[in-house]
C-alpha cells in the first residue's frame, strides 16, 4: 500500500476516525485504524465493536494494499505536521512497519494484521430512506439532553426513533427520557421509512453522528434493520449496533388535562432561572415558581448562601389561572428552554404533577418535566 495526501485532508478524516477507535486498549486491534487502498480509493475505518466509521479520503495512490496502525498516534503525528505538508504512507505488506514521511520528517509505526480487524458493515439493512441533514440535526439536538446516563436502565440510554400516526399524518418521531424529563420531537415521515421498526440509537452513536452533521449539508442516507443502523453523511458511513431492549410506553407519562397555562419569554425566563439558581450550591439547584395572574416569581434558597428572588410580570408573562407553586431543577429547566426560540409555554395541573413544556412557535416538539419538592 502506498499513497500521498495533503495534511489537511488526512487530519480531518483522522479526527473523525480516532474518536471512535477504542482508547482503553483492552483489545489492541480496536485502537488501530484500518488504512486500505483499493483501485485508487483510500478508506479509513475505525471501530469499537459497537460503532464503525468508514471515510473515503482524497489521495494519490500508487499501490493497493491494507494495514492497521494506532489511530491516536497517527492522528497526533499528522496534527503536529506543518500546514500544507504532503504526507506519504507506505506499507510493503505483511508485518513490516508503516512508513510515514512528510518533508524531512519520517517515522515508522508498528502494525497489526488486517485479518484481526473486525467488520461491522456486512449484512442487509432492508429499510432505507433519506433525511435532510438539518432535519436530523434538529431531531438530535431537541432530544439528546434527555437521554439517560443510568446504565441499569440501558434501554433509556439512547434516542427512540420510530414511525407513528399523528393527527392523521405519518410522522418520524424521536423520543428520549431519563425518568425526570422527556423530550418528544417529530418530523414528516420520509419515503421508505413507513415499515421501519422502532429502534433505540445508543448515546455514543448519537454523539458521533452529531459531530459529523456539523459539517454536513444536503441529505443523509439512513439504513436500518432490527439490530443495526447506518448513516451515510457525504464520504463518511457510520454503522452502529442498536440497543437491544424495549423502550417504555412513554405516552403514558404525557399528561392530557393540564389546563393552567403560563407563557413567558424564553430569554427573560432562562436568565431569571440562572440568576436565582446561582445562590444554591446543590447540584440539583431547585428553583420554585410561584404563579399569580400575569405574575411569575422565581426563588431559590440555600442554607449556606441565603435566598434569591426575581419577579417577571407585565408583557413578559401571561397567566390567567389560579395561584400555583411548583419546583424544578434549574438545569432541567435550562436544558429545555435551550431548545425553544422565543416564548416558552408551560401547562400545569398542580404543584406535584408532571408539567408539559412547549415552544409556542413549534408544534413539532413536546417536553415533559417532573417537579421536585422545594
Amino acid at each position: 500500500m502506498k499513497l500521498k495526501a495533503d495534511r489537511a485532508t488526512l487530519l480531518k478524516a483522522l479526527g473523525h476516525i480516532q474518536s471512535v477507535a477504542e482508547k482503553r486498549n483492552t483489545i489492541p486491534i480496536l485502537a488501530n485504524v484500518l488504512i486500505a487502498v483499493r483501485d485508487g480509493r483510500l478508506a479509513f475505518t475505525a471501530t469499537d465493536m459497537e460503532i464503525a466509521v468508514v471515510e473515503d479520503v482524497a489521495a494519490t495512490t500508487t499501490r493497493n494494499g491494507a494495514t492497521t496502525a494506532p489511530a491516536a498516534t497517527i492522528y497526533d503525528i499528522v496534527r503536529k505536521l506543518p500546514d500544507g505538508a504532503e504526507v506519504e504512507l507506505d506499507h510493503p505488506g505483511g508485518d513490516a512497519q508503516l512508513a510515514l514521511r512528510a518533508g524531512r520528517f519520517a517515522t515508522s509505526l508498528l502494525v497489526l494484521p488486517v485479518e484481526d480487524f473486525p467488520s461491522m458493515t456486512a449484512g442487509q439493512l432492508p429499510h432505507r430512506f433519506h433525511l435532510p441533514a438539518l432535519t436530523l440535526r434538529g431531531l438530535i439536538d431537541r432530544t439528546r439532553f434527555a437521554i439517560s446516563t443510568e446504565e441499569t436502565r440501558y434501554y433509556l440510554n439512547g434516542i427512540y426513533l420510530h414511525a407513528v400516526e399523528s393527527d392523521g399524518h405519518r410522522r418520524l418521531r424521536a423520543v428520549a427520557t431519563d425518568g425526570h424529563r422527556l423530550a418528544r420531537v417529530e418530523e414528516d415521515l420520509p419515503e421508505g421509512a413507513g415499515a421501519m421498526p422502532g429502534v433505540i440509537v445508543p448515546r455514543k452513536t448519537v454523539a458521533e453522528l452529531r459531530k459529523l452533521l456539523d459539517e454536513a449539508s444536503g441529505s443523509v442516507e439512513v439504513g436500518l434493520s432490527d439490530t443495526r443502523i447506518q448513516f451515510t453523511v457525504g464520504p463518511i458511513t457510520l454503522t452502529s449496533k442498536l440497543i437491544d431492549g424495549t423502550f417504555p410506553e412513554y405516552d403514558r407519562v404525557i399528561p392530557r388535562d393540564n389546563d393552567k397555562v403560563l407563557r413567558v419569554g424564553k430569554k427573560d425566563f432562562a436568565e431569571a432561572v440562572a440568576r436565582v439558581a446561582a445562590i444554591s450550591s446543590e447540584r440539583s439547584r431547585p428553583v420554585k415558581l410561584a404563579l399569580q395572574k400575569d405574575l411569575l416569581t422565581l426563588s431559590a434558597a440555600s442554607p449556606d448562601q441565603g435566598t434569591a428572588v426575581e419577579e417577571l410580570d407585565g408583557d413578559r408573562v401571561q397567566y390567567a389561572a389560579g395561584p400555583l407553586e411548583i419546583g424544578f431543577q434549574a438545569r432541567y429547566l435550562n436544558d429545555i428552554t435551550d431548545q425553544i426560540t422565543e416564548q416558552v409555554e408551560f401547562r400545569f395541573a398542580d404543584g406535584s404533577a408532571p408539567t408539559i413544556v412547549r415552544d409556542s412557535a413549534d408544534e413539532s416538539a413536546l417536553y415533559v418535566l417532573m417537579p421536585m419538592r422545594v
